[in-house]
Parts: C-alpha cells; structure tokens; sequence
C-alpha cells in the first residue's frame, strides 16, 4: 500500500512541459509545426502516424512514402509558467505556436500546415 501512495506522490509531483515542436522532412525539407500542452503527448503523435492514422494527409503520405528515419521530431520551445498572477496557458501556448508558424512558414512547397 505504501508503494502505491508513493507512486501516486511521484506522479502528482511530475511537471507536465507544454511547447512547440517541428517535424521535418530530412528528404524534402518539409515542416510540420505543432504543439501539446503536455509533450507526452508526442508518443501519441508518433503513433498515429505510424499506424497511418493522422488526420494531416501531406504528412501523413509522405510519411508513408519516406518512412521514419526520414523525420526529425525537434520540441523548438517550451512553454514557460508565470509563476505569479493568472496564467492562461492554452492562449499562451497558441502564441507560442503562432509565433513558430510565422517564422517557418511551414505552409505549401514548405511544410505540412494549411
């Protein structure tokens, strides 16, 4: 029973890391720009793409075409926590995102986003 409590602890205690990631395309040069607001989530992510389940078709077909090794999954920026006042970090990490998709351009010829 201790274990458990301990267990239960430890993960209370665990920080979750919001952020921006990149894929990139190492073939073509493509980028694909995203984020989580728990990047352990980008297991999931990975998942889906391997099991040719990921709603981004462009990405999803050149996956496909290229394989993994093809792809570099890269977290760009992690979102950081004010410590005082309020803090809403959904928004905040939607800037975050915005901020990357207007330095990257990842869009047509260049990228995965629409």
């Amino acid at each position: 029973m201790d274990h458990k409590k301990e267990l239960k602890e430890l993960y209370k205690e665990m920080k979750i890391e919001a952020g921006v990631f990149t894929m990139t395309n190492k073939q073509n040069g493509k980028v694909f720009v995203g984020s989580f607001n728990n990047l352990k989530r980008l297991n999931g992510f990975q998942f889906m793409l391997k099991t040719n389940t990921y709603t981004n078709k462009a990405l999803q077909a050149d996956y496909n075409t290229f394989g993994t090794d093809a792809f570099q999954l890269e977290v760009v920026e992690y979102l950081k926590q004010k410590e005082e006042g309020f803090f809403d970090a959904k928004k905040e990490l939607e800037k975050l995102e915005q901020k990357w998709l207007e330095k990257l351009q990842p869009y047509g010829e260049q990228g995965y986003n629409s």
